[in-house]
């Protein structure tokens, strides 16, 4: 078996699913501005990321698209970090490293490449 099992439509359903409820967690959560703003932006980028992986017009190639996923797993785990060392934001801190540690997950697990229809 595949060390990468999620073809890559469910990885960008998953990530649309995602995106939202990681941009509307700081309002329900109650975090602070810098972890609101944080998550916000996060999920924006997450959002577009995933409205353009199925397509031939596709404006991000999906080799980039695995790096632009690595480096939002990267900037959702240092905020975390950072919001919680120096807001003491514990909480969003979490949350934070949380949604790192899955994106890397997810995009560790992903098969990125495209179906050809014929």
């Amino acid at each position: 078996m595949s060390s990468r099992a999620i073809p890559l439509s469910a990885h960008a359903a998953i990530e649309m699913f995602a995106a939202p409820a990681i941009m509307v967690a700081p309002f329900v959560l109650g975090f602070g501005s810098a972890a609101t703003a944080i998550s916000v932006a996060l999920g924006v980028v997450l959002l577009g990321l995933a409205l353009q992986v199925e397509g031939p017009r596709r404006a991000v190639p999906l080799g980039a698209h695995a790096d632009f996923d690595y480096a939002l797993a990267t900037v959702a785990l240092a905020g975390g970090v950072a919001v919680g060392l120096s807001a003491g934001e514990w909480s969003a801190a979490i949350f934070l490293v949380g949604v790192g540690v899955a994106q890397i997950a997810l995009t560790a697990r992903t098969r990125f490449s495209a179906v050809r229809v014929a």
